[in-house]
């Protein structure tokens, strides 16, 4: 088949946020399908060059070539700007390849436009990486359907699609409670190219820290709310009693307030720097003892069994997790490399 899959590598260009994508292209490539990369999301980009959202689109095409080109993908993309110009691929040859593409793949915010040519892809589909805040959203916009006309969109952008896949395992079921209304989700877990991330044989880890990559609250979903600094606050004072016991320090990569946390001792670094590009994200997993990790509280209150795709990347590294229980611990073995922990 020709596949059409839309990402936000350029977006937010971060190493979790490109693997995440990259690993789609290169599963489906695998699997004998010629695969395009897409973004359309209609937003400026962040440009950690000037660490600022960007008008101009260069550092994101930029990244977005550097990281796929290695490959065998440089050819392979088109990135529309938010005033509707295209790059990569230039627009005519971009609406013909669509025109004949089998199948529209979009990951989240990777495409926010129906453009004709898009819908003329006979199969289209949506993958949540957001379970339980998507649903709610869509939720409550039902509320103003008739008379909101930015909810009605909203709703009706899900309604196009052929097929709704989500990270969330148990949305959907009577394992979780959160509405899905007349939409029929599906659940699929995240991709991992294990060749890319299995150590050689033998190999131990080089660091004594447990690690994690992390965001302390999001822009996204704010009249949700939900993020994982109200579940962090529950363990705050983990990394201290940890270190009374002898145990080993809990390292996070985080963009949140570091001084209030290493108060509390926890060793912290910046998020950005170690998710800058695509090797350095990997070497600083791949290094570490392994993960100790916090869910955002929506995904633990509502029971949604979202997983992270970073966790997987840990554990394909030969790495062991400790994260946080989302009631993924029901439907992935656990107790062997994969511990799942809750508050009380």
């Amino acid at each position: 088949m020709k596949i059409i899959f839309a990402g936000i590598i350029g977006r937010y260009p971060w190493g979790g946020v490109t693997w995440c994508s990259l690993m789609y292209l290169l599963g489906l490539r695998k699997l004998g399908h010629e695969v395009h990369y897409l973004e359309d999301t209609g937003e400026c980009n962040y440009d950690p060059e000037i660490n600022a959202i960007a008008t101009n689109p260069r550092y994101a095409l930029d990244y977005i070539d550097r990281n796929l080109r290695p490959f065998g993908l440089g050819g392979n993309w088109c990135y529309v700007d938010y005033q509707g110009g295209h790059h990569g691929i230039a627009q005519g040859k971009w609406e013909r390849i669509c025109r004949e593409a089998d199948l529209f793949l979009i990951l989240s915010g990777g495409c926010w436009t129906w453009r004709d040519h898009y819908l003329s892809i006979p199969v289209k589909v949506f993958i949540d990486s957001d379970p339980a805040f998507t649903q709610i959203a869509i939720h409550e916009a039902l509320k103003e359907y008739q008379t909101n006309e930015k909810k009605r969109w909203y709703v009706d952008f899900f309604r196009t699609y052929d097929h709704l896949f989500t990270f969330g395992a148990n949305i959907g079921t009577p394992r979780c409670g959160v509405p899905t209304d007349e939409l029929n989700w599906h659940h699929t877990w995240q991709p991992v190219c294990m060749d890319l991330w299995t150590p050689p044989t033998g190999q131990l880890p080089t660091r004594a820290e447990w690690t994690t990559v992390m965001t302390w609250a999001i822009e996204s979903f704010k009249d949700i709310g939900g993020y994982k600094n109200q579940e962090f606050l529950k363990i705050l004072n983990l990394a201290e009693r940890c270190r009374a016991a002898g145990g080993p320090h809990i390292e996070l990569a985080i963009n949140g307030p570091k001084d209030f946390l290493r108060e509390r001792g926890w060793r912290c670094v910046d998020a950005f720097a170690v998710s800058v590009d695509l090797w350095r994200y990997h070497a600083y997993i791949t290094t570490s003892r392994g993960e100790f990790g916090v869910a955002k509280n929506t995904y633990v209150k509502t029971c949604c069994g979202w997983f992270s795709d970073r966790t997987a990347c840990y554990l394909s590294a030969g790495r062991p997790a400790v994260v946080q229980d989302t009631n993924f611990s029901e439907l992935l073995p656990t107790g062997r490399g994969l511990l799942a922990w809750r508050t009380a």
